[in-house]
């Protein structure tokens, strides 16, 4: 029987992704890997003269077995400091087939 894998999806400003992957890291997630992108919630609403400004973001996408989803996910929001407004964002997604993490079932 496979075990049952979770992503989370955590998005913080420019800068903020090595402590995200730290974090999960300390609490038993294998790796990450990062992805760039722009902001548009309401907290990114700035400009400079009068120009708008898209802040850069940085998602963490982590694939952990769901034993340990929740202890990855509470390191997480403690390293990004997530429980305050405009901080960033985390949420899971579970995923259904997942394939290539063949050292996560014999590093065990």
């Amino acid at each position: 029987m496979k075990p049952f894998y979770d992503l989370i999806v955590t998005i913080v400003n420019r800068g903020g992704s090595e402590k995200i992957l730290s974090a999960s890291r300390e609490a038993g997630a294998e790796g990450g890997t990062i992805v760039f992108g722009r902001g548009s919630g309401i907290h990114e609403r700035k400009t400079l003269l009068g120009i708008p400004i898209e802040p850069e973001k940085e998602i963490v996408l982590t694939a952990v077995p769901r034993a340990i989803t929740q202890k990855v996910l509470e390191a997480i929001v403690q390293a990004a400091d997530l429980d305050k407004p405009g901080t960033g964002i985390a949420f899971v997604l579970e995923i259904k087939e997942i394939t290539g993490v063949c050292h996560l079932l014999y590093n065990k």
